[in-house]
């Protein structure tokens, strides 16, 4: 790289379950609030900022640009150019990359970047026959003409769909994200108790990580109306869960055969991210120290039906890129989707059939070991706001090496309609 990219700081609100406290709350508002408090920390002076991107996947209909919104809201002067960005559950990373090309290419020094989601307000759909009724009856200038439409109306156009489950489900190979982990857990042979055992560890050292304080480093408080009183953590933690209780749930995407349920896959949630990138000599300038610095990144395309292979194929592209090997990363956090999916890529990693057969390789990836990987648990224990994780792994694994004065550190996740990101971050030692 021409100039090296730096992560200079970044907060997230908490990540909360869908439907619960933060449920009124739009993605330009969680976004705001995260914004307000990053601009906080580090004193930002008017003028400092040249641009803000932001990822979202569900755009609120009233803030098509809800970066712009964000931004906005959250008192940055007008001149400043921002974008919303979305590649399904990577667009928070994509918010990052897309930041740093242009600090590459020149045409910008510093952004404010991250993700925000709100999936609580996935909106219900009417059927679109519904719209077009609606439609034709404003244009029908007669009676006689409105009351042929009125005889178009049937009981199914009175039943919405459900704006999360379209949203999950990939319209080219016509299967949720559900589905496409059981493709996984059947093609690696990955077993219900396998899949409970990972989801109950990502639940404990969540715990863990929070009673420590560990995670309440990276997390500003978030005020929700009418009484705006802060909420200061993540909620989809489950204290003392057991993989007993795990195994009580029945399969959700497969009722007869299947091992994936809601306990052993990542909780749907609200939340946003707000991340501060510039160069390493912007940074020694403005006196600002670095959590880290972006080594290098790829995305990679794969099957729909076996996109939780995804962090992979993009792992190994950027691997390559860096002239790195897997063995050379002391740190990881790959997006927890599902538990079938991150065993299923550990599988890969190490397989050298894999290897050959998918990335043209002659030898596996390497091994990647479970105790480096999602060490303050991951998204079957925080939740996954779709539009702000790939944001989040970023600022949680940065973090965790700064503790630990680590050099070399890979995020990564799946995408759904078959993608993978992965991005490598150098520690500020």
């Amino acid at each position: 790289m021409a100039a090296r990219i730096a992560l200079v700081a970044g907060v997230r609100t908490p990540f909360l379950k869908a439907g619960s406290v933060a449920r009124e709350l739009p993605a330009y508002e969680l976004g705001r609030q995260a914004l307000v408090a990053l601009q906080a920390r580090l004193n930002l002076k008017a003028g400092t900022v040249d641009e803000v991107v932001f990822g979202c996947v569900a755009n609120p209909p009233n803030a098509a640009n809800v970066a712009r919104v964000i931004a906005l809201r959250a008192g940055l002067d007008r001149a400043i150019p921002a974008r919303t960005v979305s590649r399904n559950c990577a667009s928070g990373m994509e918010a990052i990359t897309a930041a740093a090309e242009k600090i590459l290419a020149g045409q910008s020094s510093v952004a404010v970047v991250g993700g925000a989601e709100s999936m609580s307000q996935a909106p219900l759909l009417w059927p679109q026959a519904f719209a077009f009724l609606l439609d034709d009856w404003r244009r029908a200038k007669t009676l006689g003409a409105k009351w042929s439409v009125l005889r178009r109306l049937r009981p199914a156009l009175f039943t919405p769909r459900v704006g999360l489950l379209e949203g999950l489900t990939d319209p080219v190979c016509g299967m949720n994200m559900g589905q496409t982990a059981e493709v996984l857990a059947r093609e690696f042979g990955l077993s219900r108790a396998a899949q409970d055992a990972f989801a109950c560890e990502s639940h404990r050292r969540a715990e863990a990580a929070t009673a420590s304080g560990r995670l309440a480093e990276e997390i500003v408080p978030l005020y929700v109306p009418p009484r705006y009183e802060p909420i200061a953590a993540d909620n989809g933690i489950r204290p003392g869960q057991t993989v007993e209780a795990l195994a009580r749930l029945r399969p959700f995407f497969d009722a007869r055969w299947g091992t994936v349920t809601a306990g052993n896959s990542s909780q749907i949630t609200d939340g946003a991210v707000a991340l501060l990138v510039t160069t390493e000599e912007r940074a020694q300038a403005e006196g600002w120290a670095p959590l880290g610095y972006l080594r290098a990144w790829a995305y990679a395309g794969l099957d729909p039906r076996r996109m939780g292979l995804g962090p992979v194929f993009a792992t190994a592209r950027a691997l390559d890129r860096a002239s790195l090997t897997l063995a050379d990363v002391e740190l990881a956090e790959i997006n927890e989707a599902f538990a079938a999916q991150v065993l299923a890529c550990l599988a890969a990693f190490e397989s050298p059939k894999f290897a050959a057969d998918e990335l043209g390789r002659g030898a596996a990836l390497g091994r990647l070991d479970p105790a480096r990987l999602n060490v303050n648990g991951g998204a079957i224990a925080l939740g996954h706001p779709v539009g702000a994780s790939g944001a989040r792994l970023a600022l949680t694994l940065l973090l965790e090496m700064r503790r630990r004065g680590l050099g070399l550190g890979l995020a990564a996740l799946c995408i759904g309609g078959g993608q993978g990101a992965a991005l490598l971050f150098e520690g500020a030692r």
